[in-house]
């Protein structure tokens, strides 16, 4: 039994090494096309977040301003004021505002359909100086799919009436 010639042992080496970078290749492609497609779909939850608080804000500026001081065809919310004779809003539920941030948020081009808006008195009362609390929940689908759950996404804005 003789020694291998050293260039043989080379050959067979190299011969076992071939296709090994493009199985290196497609393993990183998928890899790198994973981690894309989630960063892509963090930027996405993100903005749907955004969307919603700022909504949630649009409301509460809103609610702010059209407390039960002002006449009962422009106010909304619970509550009477405290002039005599006492007027009482003629939105009790709060759907003015529920309207107004459905009204800003249907311009980013999320389904507004899907979105659930809680307007909440905190005090009890939509006459000034009390408390208005306005959150939005939405069921966020996620864009590519891949068998991921859908999330529901909650912003919430609170403000005091002033009018």
């Amino acid at each position: 039994m003789g020694m291998p010639m050293a260039g043989t042992q080379t050959v067979s080496f190299r011969r076992r090494e071939r296709g090994q970078a493009a199985v290196e290749f497609a393993l990183m492609v998928v890899f790198l096309m994973l981690l894309i497609v989630g960063f892509v779909e963090l930027i996405m939850l993100g903005y749907t977040y955004n969307v919603l608080a700022d909504s949630a804000k649009e409301g509460v500026r809103y609610a702010i301003v059209h407390g039960t001081d002002l006449d009962s065809a422009h106010c909304s919310g619970p509550g009477t004021t405290a002039t005599t004779p006492p007027r009482t809003c003629a939105d009790t539920t709060g759907n003015n505002v529920q309207s107004a941030v459905t009204k800003y948020a249907k311009y980013s081009l999320h389904n507004t359909a899907a979105m659930t808006i809680t307007p909440t008195y905190v005090d009890g009362s939509s006459a000034p100086p009390n408390r208005i609390r306005i959150v939005v929940s939405y069921p966020y689908q996620p864009f590519f799919g891949l068998g991921w759950p859908t999330v529901t996404v909650r912003a919430a804005a609170e403000g005091r009436i002033m009018f």
